[in-house]
Order: structure tokens, then sequence, then C-alpha cells
């Protein structure tokens, strides 16, 4: 068995696919999970539950709590990465993934280059024509997003105008940093096909391997 990690922007497939991988026989160490744990108290004080109980805890970038709210997020992040990766790292030969969120190249080069070092990371990558799938994901069906300098909000503009207008960017962005850090990429279109199950997603993923 082999130790895989998720990358990629959130509605990407990635815990869909972890689900997958899971009922194969892997191990997944969900950083939203992880993330919804240390954040618990928070949560519950507002009747949050659930990673769109955090989306709506963290609420719309233009709000004046997101800010404060996004430095916990990725506070949260950075320590359940570097729980994970201490797990995996003390693991057996057990096929593990760790499920990571969007935001996870955030986390710090140091945490991302570890993440290379201890996995096979695998970046679920969305092409320009899929762009628009995840901004309608997002919009209708928000999870946390931490947007940094990426959302700028101009006078008379609606919030999910912004958002629409801006998102392509935050895609744009976080792209360059999943791609310095994956070592396979597979597209959400590829991953959409409903003959791909989780034997034929490992293959894939070795083929890739001996083409390289």
């Amino acid at each position: 068995m082999i130790k895989l990690s998720f990358i990629g922007m959130s509605g990407a497939g990635k815990s869909h696919w972890a689900q997958k991988l899971a009922a194969a026989g892997f191990r997944v160490i969900s950083i939203d999970d992880r993330i919804e744990r240390k954040l618990a108290p928070e949560l519950a004080a507002g009747g949050y539950r659930g990673i769109g109980g955090v989306a709506a805890w963290m609420g719309w970038p233009d709000q004046p709590t997101y800010r404060e709210r996004e430095r916990k997020y990725l506070a949260c992040e950075i320590e359940s990465m570097g729980e994970a990766l201490d797990e995996i790292e003390a693991a057996g030969n057990d096929g593990i993934l760790l499920d990571t969120t969007g935001s996870v190249v955030y986390s710090g080069d140091q945490t991302c280059r570890r993440l290379q070092d201890l996995t096979t990371v695998v970046y679920l990558a969305a092409p320009p024509a899929e762009e628009e799938i995840l901004i309608a994901r997002y919009l209708s069906d928000p999870k946390p997003v931490l947007w940094g300098d990426q959302f700028v909000q101009r006078p008379g503009e609606s919030v999910q105008e912004a958002i629409a207008r801006c998102y392509p960017k935050l895609i744009a962005h976080r792209k360059k940093l999943y791609e310095r850090y994956a070592y396979r990429t597979v597209s959400m279109e590829r991953m959409r096909d409903p003959k791909l199950d989780a034997r034929g997603f490992l293959e894939l993923l070795d083929s890739q391997a001996r083409t390289a």
C-alpha cells in the first residue's frame, strides 16, 4: 500500500475520492474534520456544525468578523497538518490518504515540503472550463475558503458579484502553488468518469509515475 495526499480547490472532488479509497482499504485522515473539532467550542456557541457550519461561522469575505476567523481557521489547519504528518511518519506500510483542505498551500512551505516527503501528493485539478462549476458550488453550498488578499470588493458590487470576479484569480493563484508541490495531477473531468473506480484511479497514478 502507499501513502497519498490530495490537494486542490474546494469542490474538486477530494473528499468524494477519499471515500472511495477508504472503501478500498485506505485509512483516511481528514483535515476538515480535525479543524472542525478544534473549532468546536466556537462553532457550538453559534449553533454551527459540520463543514457547512464552519463555512457559515467564517462568513462571507466582506463581513467584519471574517478576517479574524480566517486567521483562527488557518492556525487550526497548520496545527492539524502537523499532527497528521506526525501520524503518517510514524505509520507503517498501511495505505493512508491525507485529505487536505483547499487552503493547505497556505500552511507554509515547510509543511508542504514535509507533505511531499511523506506522501505522493496528488493534485485534483480544475481546468478552465470547470471554474464556473467551482464558483457555482461555492455560492450555493459554501465551504471554508481562505481568501487572503485575493478578494477585493469594488464600490457598488455585491459580494456574490465580487466572488464571481475574484474566484478565478484565487484559482490561478493557488494553481501555481498546487503545481509546485504535486507529484501527480488528475483532471476533474477524468475524475467524473463513471467507469473510474478506486483501482482504476490508483492505476492512473501509477501510469503517470511510469511515464515520468
